[in-house]
């Protein structure tokens, strides 16, 4: 039997809840024994405990709180066993320092909030917390992982995600089009994401009457819920192009294998699921220059800079007019994602970050 490994979490998206789920049951195949602690809705969501892990609630929201010191105590009685505690978030790695979890493991998944007030100047004081108290601090892009080396962290290394299990298309990709009565003539332009602030679904509205300007007319389709779903209906809703608001949607990989062009106009992104699953279904990406996505995607999709709409519809545009650069790069995605990280190489990068800070 091999170590006992507690993983940390705190009010966890979509993309974090599955690499943390992903990882423990990694361990768990390896012999390990794993405890999750975390909000009762990070259970409720990944249900941890049904895959054998050990959960405990502990409610550790995205900000400070006035609960937080008995978080702290409540992190250092349940953390005590362990031989290897891995936070996920600053905000839960922070707080796990100032419970004197160790050795203490770390992983930044996302960039600090854009916005002002105590919100956005608590993030470099978790960062210095994580920087200075964590054995190993991880983050899931190049940006990341140069904030912690630059707040005075003593090992910053990329972490490891694996590339998402999509599945394949139930459906061919004419019966998916039918279904969404796109006319197999005209390009269909897709964006799966949350509809959330950091995805910059308004540049990509501002930039869909520019892209729409051809014959025949593409197609913007958008599947994702979240809390801009009202405000981005309403301004679709409103726009003289063919904008799409598909909701959320569970066949993702017919979407995919449906459409020509994958857009993604994120603020910040770190390695990118959704860039993964793109690839995967060979489709060319047009992405902003943002987070991860040069580190990884150099050389494989188009980018152009964050908050211009006039640029990003001029990269669509070069893709749907050249079926020559639109061929090159469905070549490069299916290059590329034949290297994409599997679940098997995140988790043993983890235990290879675990054996050293434990010194196993």
């Amino acid at each position: 039997m091999n170590g006992r490994i507690a993983l940390v979490v705190g009010s966890v998206s979509g993309g974090v809840g599955r690499h943390v789920r992903s990882l423990g049951e990694g361990l768990l195949r390896r012999g390990y024994r794993v405890a999750v602690v975390g909000p009762p809705s990070a259970e409720r969501e990944f249900g941890f405990a049904a895959l054998g892990m050990r959960f405990s609630p502990v409610q550790i929201g995205p900000a400070p709180s006035l609960g937080d010191p008995g978080v702290v105590l409540r992190l250092r009685a349940l953390l005590r066993g362990a031989d290897v505690v891995h936070a996920h978030g600053l905000r839960a790695g922070a707080l796990c320092a100032l419970a004197g979890a160790r050795p203490l493991v770390v992983t930044a998944h996302n960039a600090p909030p854009v916005v002002e007030g105590a919100l956005g100047a608590v993030y470099p004081v978790l960062e210095r917390i994580v920087a200075l108290r964590a054995e190993a601090a991880l983050g899931v892009s190049g940006d990341l992982v140069r904030r912690l080396r630059a707040a005075g962290a003593r090992d910053a290394r990329m972490a490891v995600v694996a590339a998402p299990e999509t599945g394949r298309p139930l459906k061919g990709r004419a019966e998916t089009r039918a279904d969404l009565a796109v006319l197999p003539e005209r390009p269909l332009l897709l964006t799966v994401a949350r509809l959330a602030e950091q995805k910059g679904l308004d540049m990509l509205l501002a930039a869909a009457p520019r892209i729409a300007d051809r014959a025949p007319e593409p197609v913007v389709a958008i599947a994702g819920d979240g809390p801009l779903w009202g405000e981005l209906h309403d301004t679709a809703a409103e726009m003289d192009v063919d904008v799409r608001m598909l909701g959320h949607r569970s066949d993702v990989a017919d979407l995919l294998a449906a459409a020509d062009v994958f857009c993604l106009t994120s603020q910040w992104e770190g390695p990118s699921l959704v860039i993964m699953e793109a690839l995967r279904a060979g489709l060319p990406v047009v992405a902003t220059r943002v987070g991860g996505i040069p580190d990884l995607y150099a050389g494989t999709v188009l980018m152009v800079p964050p908050g211009d709409p006039e640029a990003f519809a001029a990269a669509v545009g070069r893709v749907l007019d050249d079926p020559v650069l639109a061929a090159d790069l469905r070549a490069r995605s299916a290059e590329a994602a034949r290297e994409l990280p599997s679940e098997e190489d995140a988790v043993e990068a983890a235990c290879s970050v675990y054996k050293a800070v434990a010194r196993w």
